[in-house]
Protein backbone atom coordinates (compact mmCIF):
# COMPACT_ATOMS: atom_id res chain seq x y z
CA UNK A 1 0.00 0.00 0.00
CA UNK A 2 1.33 3.16 -0.42
CA UNK A 3 4.96 2.65 -1.85
CA UNK A 4 4.91 -1.10 0.58
CA UNK A 5 7.13 1.18 3.01
CA UNK A 6 5.35 -0.93 5.47
CA UNK A 7 6.25 -4.33 7.74
CA UNK A 8 4.30 -6.54 9.31
CA UNK A 9 4.25 -4.96 12.51
CA UNK A 10 2.93 -2.12 10.66
CA UNK A 11 0.11 -4.16 9.32
CA UNK A 12 -0.33 -5.77 12.92
CA UNK A 13 -1.33 -2.23 14.30
CA UNK A 14 -3.00 -1.30 11.22
CA UNK A 15 -5.79 -4.08 11.89
CA UNK A 16 -5.80 -2.85 15.52
CA UNK A 17 -6.95 0.13 15.29
CA UNK A 18 -9.23 -1.08 12.46
CA UNK A 19 -10.85 -3.53 14.84
CA UNK A 20 -11.41 -0.68 17.47
CA UNK A 21 -12.87 1.72 15.11
CA UNK A 22 -15.45 -0.50 13.71
CA UNK A 23 -16.26 -2.03 16.96
CA UNK A 24 -16.33 1.09 19.48
CA UNK A 25 -16.24 4.33 16.97
CA UNK A 26 -18.65 3.74 14.20
CA UNK A 27 -22.05 2.57 16.50
CA UNK A 28 -21.16 6.34 18.09
CA UNK A 29 -21.76 8.20 14.59
CA UNK A 30 -25.07 8.50 14.59
CA UNK A 31 -25.38 10.20 17.74
CA UNK A 32 -22.45 12.54 17.12
CA UNK A 33 -24.23 13.32 14.25
CA UNK A 34 -27.25 13.97 15.91
CA UNK A 35 -26.42 15.81 18.76
CA UNK A 36 -22.73 17.27 17.76
CA UNK A 37 -21.49 15.95 21.48
CA UNK A 38 -17.97 15.39 22.01
CA UNK A 39 -17.22 11.67 23.58
CA UNK A 40 -14.81 12.11 26.17
CA UNK A 41 -14.48 8.56 27.31
CA UNK A 42 -13.86 7.09 23.68
CA UNK A 43 -10.89 9.74 23.44
CA UNK A 44 -9.58 8.75 26.70
CA UNK A 45 -9.83 5.18 25.68
CA UNK A 46 -8.07 5.35 22.31
CA UNK A 47 -5.38 7.15 24.62
CA UNK A 48 -5.33 4.32 26.90
CA UNK A 49 -3.97 2.32 24.21
CA UNK A 50 -0.79 4.26 23.82
CA UNK A 51 -1.75 6.25 20.26
CA UNK A 52 -0.79 9.18 21.85
CA UNK A 53 2.16 7.91 22.91
CA UNK A 54 3.31 6.79 19.63
CA UNK A 55 5.92 8.87 19.35
CA UNK A 56 7.61 8.87 22.39
CA UNK A 57 10.11 6.97 23.71
CA UNK A 58 9.61 3.80 25.68
CA UNK A 59 11.62 5.23 28.60
CA UNK A 60 8.71 7.92 28.67
CA UNK A 61 5.91 4.80 28.26
CA UNK A 62 5.65 5.52 24.77
CA UNK A 63 5.21 3.27 22.12
CA UNK A 64 8.49 4.51 19.95
CA UNK A 65 7.26 3.22 17.00
CA UNK A 66 7.38 6.44 14.74
CA UNK A 67 5.71 8.22 12.33
CA UNK A 68 4.47 5.98 9.86
CA UNK A 69 2.90 4.12 12.51
CA UNK A 70 1.38 7.78 14.04
CA UNK A 71 0.10 8.10 10.31
CA UNK A 72 -1.69 4.15 10.12
CA UNK A 73 -3.66 5.13 13.54
CA UNK A 74 -4.76 8.09 12.60
CA UNK A 75 -5.84 7.43 9.07
CA UNK A 76 -7.45 4.21 10.19
CA UNK A 77 -9.39 5.91 13.08
CA UNK A 78 -10.42 8.95 10.34
CA UNK A 79 -11.71 6.02 8.00
CA UNK A 80 -14.33 5.44 10.24
CA UNK A 81 -15.32 8.66 11.28
CA UNK A 82 -12.94 11.71 10.33
CA UNK A 83 -13.83 13.54 14.07
CA UNK A 84 -12.23 10.25 16.16
CA UNK A 85 -8.69 10.96 13.81
CA UNK A 86 -8.89 14.45 14.68
CA UNK A 87 -9.34 14.23 18.17
CA UNK A 88 -6.45 11.78 18.32
CA UNK A 89 -4.08 14.04 15.70
CA UNK A 90 -4.82 16.90 17.83
CA UNK A 91 -3.42 15.78 21.03
CA UNK A 92 -0.61 14.60 19.32
CA UNK A 93 0.81 17.63 18.33
CA UNK A 94 1.74 19.44 21.27
CA UNK A 95 3.42 16.15 22.43
CA UNK A 96 6.30 17.40 19.68
CA UNK A 97 6.64 20.36 21.67
CA UNK A 98 7.31 18.16 24.98
CA UNK A 99 9.39 16.42 23.22
CA UNK A 100 11.55 18.54 21.42
CA UNK A 101 11.60 21.51 23.93
CA UNK A 102 11.00 19.84 27.29
CA UNK A 103 13.06 19.82 29.98
CA UNK A 104 14.02 16.23 31.02
CA UNK A 105 11.77 16.90 34.42
CA UNK A 106 9.18 17.95 31.93
CA UNK A 107 8.95 14.98 30.25
CA UNK A 108 9.06 12.72 33.02
CA UNK A 109 6.45 14.85 34.44
CA UNK A 110 4.05 14.83 31.54
CA UNK A 111 4.93 12.32 28.93
CA UNK A 112 4.38 8.91 30.97
CA UNK A 113 0.74 10.23 31.85
CA UNK A 114 0.03 11.37 28.37
CA UNK A 115 0.85 7.81 27.14
CA UNK A 116 -1.11 6.11 29.85
CA UNK A 117 -4.49 7.99 28.39
CA UNK A 118 -4.71 9.29 31.63
CA UNK A 119 -4.08 13.56 30.51
CA UNK A 120 -4.56 14.62 27.30
CA UNK A 121 -2.53 17.83 25.82
CA UNK A 122 -3.47 20.26 23.04
CA UNK A 123 -1.74 22.40 21.47
CA UNK A 124 -3.06 26.76 21.97
CA UNK A 125 -1.67 28.86 19.29
CA UNK A 126 -4.36 30.83 17.27
CA UNK A 127 -5.59 33.87 17.66
CA UNK A 128 -8.74 34.97 16.04
CA UNK A 129 -6.90 38.56 15.56
CA UNK A 130 -3.78 36.83 13.76
CA UNK A 131 -4.87 33.21 12.23
CA UNK A 132 -2.18 31.42 11.18
CA UNK A 133 0.53 34.47 11.79
CA UNK A 134 2.31 33.55 14.88
CA UNK A 135 4.35 36.47 15.23
CA UNK A 136 0.38 38.37 15.14
CA UNK A 137 0.27 36.79 19.25
CA UNK A 138 -1.43 39.42 21.17
CA UNK A 139 -1.61 37.42 24.01
CA UNK A 140 0.45 38.20 26.78
CA UNK A 141 2.50 36.13 29.31
CA UNK A 142 4.58 38.61 32.63
CA UNK A 143 6.45 37.83 35.43
CA UNK A 144 4.40 37.71 38.68
CA UNK A 145 4.51 36.42 42.57
CA UNK A 146 7.78 34.04 41.56
CA UNK A 147 6.46 32.79 37.89
CA UNK A 148 3.97 33.72 34.83
CA UNK A 149 0.50 35.84 35.04
CA UNK A 150 -0.98 34.55 31.01
CA UNK A 151 -4.07 36.42 29.59
CA UNK A 152 -4.85 35.11 25.99
CA UNK A 153 -7.67 33.76 24.10
CA UNK A 154 -6.94 31.04 21.72
CA UNK A 155 -9.38 29.92 19.00
CA UNK A 156 -9.68 26.43 17.34
CA UNK A 157 -7.85 25.07 19.80
CA UNK A 158 -8.23 20.99 19.23
CA UNK A 159 -9.70 18.75 22.14
CA UNK A 160 -10.53 22.15 23.94
CA UNK A 161 -13.31 21.19 25.78
CA UNK A 162 -11.98 17.52 27.08
CA UNK A 163 -7.96 18.07 27.47
CA UNK A 164 -5.62 18.05 30.57
CA UNK A 165 -3.29 20.37 29.52
CA UNK A 166 -2.63 23.41 27.38
CA UNK A 167 0.72 24.24 25.28
CA UNK A 168 0.09 28.02 25.41
CA UNK A 169 2.22 29.89 23.08
CA UNK A 170 1.96 33.65 24.76
CA UNK A 171 4.27 37.48 24.03
CA UNK A 172 6.75 38.08 26.45
CA UNK A 173 8.07 41.01 25.02
CA UNK A 174 7.67 43.39 22.27
CA UNK A 175 9.66 42.64 19.54
CA UNK A 176 8.99 39.78 17.03
CA UNK A 177 10.63 37.19 18.10
CA UNK A 178 9.45 37.53 21.70
CA UNK A 179 7.57 34.79 21.94
CA UNK A 180 7.16 31.84 24.93
CA UNK A 181 5.56 28.59 25.39
CA UNK A 182 4.36 27.93 28.51
CA UNK A 183 2.73 24.24 30.00
CA UNK A 184 -0.64 25.28 31.51
CA UNK A 185 -3.06 22.89 33.23
CA UNK A 186 -6.76 22.83 32.77
CA UNK A 187 -7.28 22.92 36.35
CA UNK A 188 -5.51 26.03 37.18
CA UNK A 189 -7.70 29.18 38.48
CA UNK A 190 -8.29 31.40 35.22
CA UNK A 191 -8.84 28.77 32.45
CA UNK A 192 -11.78 28.73 30.72
CA UNK A 193 -13.39 27.16 27.73
CA UNK A 194 -16.37 28.85 25.96
CA UNK A 195 -19.42 27.23 24.69
CA UNK A 196 -18.77 24.75 21.93
CA UNK A 197 -20.13 26.21 18.72
CA UNK A 198 -21.53 23.56 16.25
CA UNK A 199 -19.14 23.51 12.79
CA UNK A 200 -19.79 22.34 9.33
CA UNK A 201 -18.06 18.86 10.31
CA UNK A 202 -15.87 16.37 11.82
CA UNK A 203 -19.18 16.70 14.76
CA UNK A 204 -18.12 14.72 17.39
CA UNK A 205 -14.29 16.78 17.80
CA UNK A 206 -14.12 19.69 19.87
CA UNK A 207 -12.11 22.75 18.23
CA UNK A 208 -13.22 25.86 20.38
CA UNK A 209 -11.71 28.60 22.43
CA UNK A 210 -9.91 28.42 26.06
CA UNK A 211 -9.39 31.34 27.76
CA UNK A 212 -7.07 32.18 30.38
CA UNK A 213 -7.37 35.19 32.81
CA UNK A 214 -4.49 35.98 35.14
CA UNK A 215 -3.17 32.46 35.02
CA UNK A 216 -0.87 32.05 37.30
CA UNK A 217 1.94 29.42 36.61
CA UNK A 218 5.23 28.39 38.13
CA UNK A 219 8.53 28.84 36.45
CA UNK A 220 9.00 24.98 35.62
CA UNK A 221 5.92 25.55 33.62
CA UNK A 222 7.73 27.81 30.93
CA UNK A 223 8.62 24.74 27.76
CA UNK A 224 11.96 25.89 26.85
CA UNK A 225 14.08 29.02 26.51
CA UNK A 226 12.49 32.43 26.74
CA UNK A 227 11.42 33.37 23.28
CA UNK A 228 11.53 30.25 21.85
CA UNK A 229 7.50 30.15 22.02
CA UNK A 230 7.05 30.69 17.55
CA UNK A 231 10.20 28.22 17.27
CA UNK A 232 7.80 25.67 19.13
CA UNK A 233 4.63 26.04 17.77
CA UNK A 234 6.51 26.03 14.25
CA UNK A 235 8.05 22.97 14.32
CA UNK A 236 5.77 21.08 15.94
CA UNK A 237 3.12 22.29 13.32
CA UNK A 238 5.69 21.16 10.51
CA UNK A 239 6.71 17.99 11.59
CA UNK A 240 3.58 16.72 13.38
CA UNK A 241 0.43 18.79 12.28
CA UNK A 242 1.29 18.52 8.38
CA UNK A 243 1.85 14.67 8.54
CA UNK A 244 -1.10 14.74 11.46
CA UNK A 245 -4.06 16.29 9.39
CA UNK A 246 -2.64 14.56 6.11
CA UNK A 247 -3.74 11.55 7.52
CA UNK A 248 -7.24 12.56 8.74
CA UNK A 249 -7.87 13.73 5.06
CA UNK A 250 -6.45 10.36 3.88
CA UNK A 251 -8.95 8.08 5.93
CA UNK A 252 -11.85 10.85 4.70
CA UNK A 253 -10.31 10.20 1.43
CA UNK A 254 -10.52 6.43 1.58
CA UNK A 255 -13.82 6.27 3.32
CA UNK A 256 -15.26 8.35 0.11
CA UNK A 257 -13.81 6.30 -1.81
CA UNK A 258 -15.35 2.49 -0.62
CA UNK A 259 -18.45 3.96 0.12
CA UNK A 260 -18.66 5.60 -3.83
CA UNK A 261 -17.53 2.41 -5.50
CA UNK A 262 -19.79 0.55 -3.30
CA UNK A 263 -22.60 2.49 -4.09
CA UNK A 264 -21.86 2.66 -8.19
CA UNK A 265 -21.71 -1.41 -8.20
CA UNK A 266 -25.20 -1.51 -6.16
CA UNK A 267 -27.13 0.75 -8.54
CA UNK A 268 -28.03 0.56 -11.53
CA UNK A 269 -28.90 2.71 -14.54
CA UNK A 270 -30.05 1.63 -18.12
CA UNK A 271 -29.45 -2.17 -17.27
CA UNK A 272 -26.58 -2.43 -15.45
CA UNK A 273 -24.16 -0.97 -12.75
CA UNK A 274 -23.58 2.83 -12.88
CA UNK A 275 -20.17 1.48 -12.49
CA UNK A 276 -20.45 0.23 -15.63
CA UNK A 277 -21.01 3.89 -17.21
CA UNK A 278 -18.06 5.28 -18.72
CA UNK A 279 -18.70 8.91 -17.34
CA UNK A 280 -19.00 7.04 -13.46
CA UNK A 281 -16.03 5.05 -14.55
CA UNK A 282 -14.10 8.26 -15.73
CA UNK A 283 -15.04 9.63 -12.24
CA UNK A 284 -14.03 6.72 -9.87
CA UNK A 285 -10.48 6.59 -11.86
CA UNK A 286 -9.78 9.92 -11.07
CA UNK A 287 -10.96 9.38 -7.63
CA UNK A 288 -8.49 6.41 -7.44
CA UNK A 289 -5.20 8.25 -8.70
CA UNK A 290 -6.68 10.98 -6.58
CA UNK A 291 -6.26 8.78 -3.30
CA UNK A 292 -2.89 6.71 -4.49
CA UNK A 293 -1.44 10.02 -4.96
CA UNK A 294 -2.36 12.23 -1.94
CA UNK A 295 -1.71 8.42 -0.25
CA UNK A 296 1.68 7.83 -1.19
CA UNK A 297 2.54 11.47 -0.54
CA UNK A 298 1.61 10.95 3.14
CA UNK A 299 3.78 7.64 3.68
CA UNK A 300 6.63 9.07 1.82
CA UNK A 301 6.67 11.83 4.29
CA UNK A 302 6.82 9.99 7.39
CA UNK A 303 8.67 7.32 6.27
CA UNK A 304 11.37 10.09 5.25
CA UNK A 305 10.87 11.12 9.23
CA UNK A 306 11.52 7.50 10.29
CA UNK A 307 14.77 7.60 8.75
CA UNK A 308 15.64 10.77 9.72
CA UNK A 309 15.82 12.72 6.84
CA UNK A 310 15.08 16.30 5.70
CA UNK A 311 11.78 16.49 4.63
CA UNK A 312 9.75 19.65 5.60
CA UNK A 313 9.01 19.69 2.14
CA UNK A 314 7.92 16.69 1.95
CA UNK A 315 5.45 17.26 5.08
CA UNK A 316 4.01 20.30 3.71
CA UNK A 317 3.25 19.00 0.68
CA UNK A 318 1.58 16.13 1.66
CA UNK A 319 -0.88 18.01 4.09
CA UNK A 320 -1.26 20.12 0.98
CA UNK A 321 -2.19 17.38 -1.50
CA UNK A 322 -4.10 14.97 0.58
CA UNK A 323 -6.75 18.04 1.56
CA UNK A 324 -6.70 19.33 -2.39
CA UNK A 325 -6.97 15.88 -3.89
CA UNK A 326 -9.56 14.76 -0.85
CA UNK A 327 -11.58 17.39 -1.34
CA UNK A 328 -11.38 16.63 -5.15
CA UNK A 329 -12.57 13.65 -5.01
CA UNK A 330 -15.61 14.11 -2.91
CA UNK A 331 -16.93 16.12 -5.31
CA UNK A 332 -16.45 13.54 -7.88
CA UNK A 333 -18.63 11.29 -5.63
CA UNK A 334 -21.04 13.59 -4.75
CA UNK A 335 -21.12 13.59 -8.42
CA UNK A 336 -21.36 9.96 -9.23
CA UNK A 337 -24.16 9.93 -6.19
CA UNK A 338 -26.32 12.76 -7.56
CA UNK A 339 -29.11 13.63 -5.08
CA UNK A 340 -28.56 10.64 -3.26
CA UNK A 341 -25.44 12.26 -1.87
CA UNK A 342 -27.02 14.81 -0.24
CA UNK A 343 -28.86 13.22 2.34
CA UNK A 344 -28.37 11.80 5.88
CA UNK A 345 -29.25 8.22 5.44
CA UNK A 346 -26.00 7.62 3.55
CA UNK A 347 -22.52 8.23 4.64
CA UNK A 348 -21.19 10.05 1.94
CA UNK A 349 -23.22 13.90 3.10
CA UNK A 350 -20.57 12.99 6.46
CA UNK A 351 -17.72 12.12 4.40
CA UNK A 352 -17.91 15.64 2.00
CA UNK A 353 -18.55 18.02 4.98
CA UNK A 354 -15.86 16.24 6.89
CA UNK A 355 -13.64 16.55 4.25
CA UNK A 356 -13.60 20.59 4.40
CA UNK A 357 -12.66 21.69 7.97
CA UNK A 358 -9.20 19.80 7.47
CA UNK A 359 -8.05 23.61 4.71
CA UNK A 360 -6.98 25.54 8.08
CA UNK A 361 -5.29 23.71 10.80
CA UNK A 362 -1.34 23.40 10.58
CA UNK A 363 -1.79 26.50 8.09
CA UNK A 364 -4.01 26.54 4.76
CA UNK A 365 -3.00 25.70 1.69
CA UNK A 366 -1.99 29.19 0.44
CA UNK A 367 0.97 28.83 3.61
CA UNK A 368 1.93 25.06 2.41
CA UNK A 369 2.49 26.92 -0.91
CA UNK A 370 4.34 29.78 0.30
CA UNK A 371 6.65 27.69 2.81
CA UNK A 372 7.26 24.96 -0.49
CA UNK A 373 8.18 28.05 -3.01
CA UNK A 374 10.61 29.50 -0.06
CA UNK A 375 11.90 26.37 0.68
CA UNK A 376 12.66 25.52 -3.02
CA UNK A 377 14.05 29.03 -3.31
CA UNK A 378 16.25 28.63 -0.33
CA UNK A 379 15.13 31.42 1.36
CA UNK A 380 14.38 29.44 4.88
CA UNK A 381 17.34 30.35 7.17
CA UNK A 382 19.18 27.64 9.54
CA UNK A 383 18.45 23.54 8.88
CA UNK A 384 15.03 22.08 8.31
CA UNK A 385 12.57 21.67 11.49
CA UNK A 386 13.09 17.38 10.43
CA UNK A 387 16.85 17.63 10.01
CA UNK A 388 16.86 19.48 13.82
CA UNK A 389 15.07 17.17 15.57
CA UNK A 390 15.89 13.99 13.68
CA UNK A 391 14.77 10.55 15.78
CA UNK A 392 16.37 7.57 15.88
CA UNK A 393 14.95 5.20 13.50
CA UNK A 394 11.90 3.39 15.35
CA UNK A 395 12.04 -0.56 15.57
CA UNK A 396 9.38 -0.59 13.44
CA UNK A 397 11.22 0.26 10.20
CA UNK A 398 12.97 -2.46 10.21
CA UNK A 399 10.87 -4.92 11.48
Amino acid sequence: MFGCVTTERHDELRAQVRAFAGAEVLPRIPLWEQTRSVDDELIREAARRGWIGVTVDPSFGGMGAGHLAKTIIIEELARACGAMGAAVQASLIPVAMIINYGSTEQKARWLPPICRGECLPTIAVTERVSGSHIAGTQGQARRGRGGWLLNVEKAHVGNSHVADLHCVVVRTGPGRGDLSAFLVENERDGVSVRPQVSAMGLNGFSFGTVVMEDVWVPEENLLGMVGEGEDAADSSSVLYGRANLAAVSLGVHRATLDETLRFADETERYGRPLSRLSTVEQRLGQMVANLETAGTLAYAAASMQDRGLACDGALMTAKLMNYELGVKSARLAMEVHAACGVFTDRPLERFFRDAQPIFAPAGTSDVQRLRLARLARGATAGAQWSQRFAAPAPSMVSA
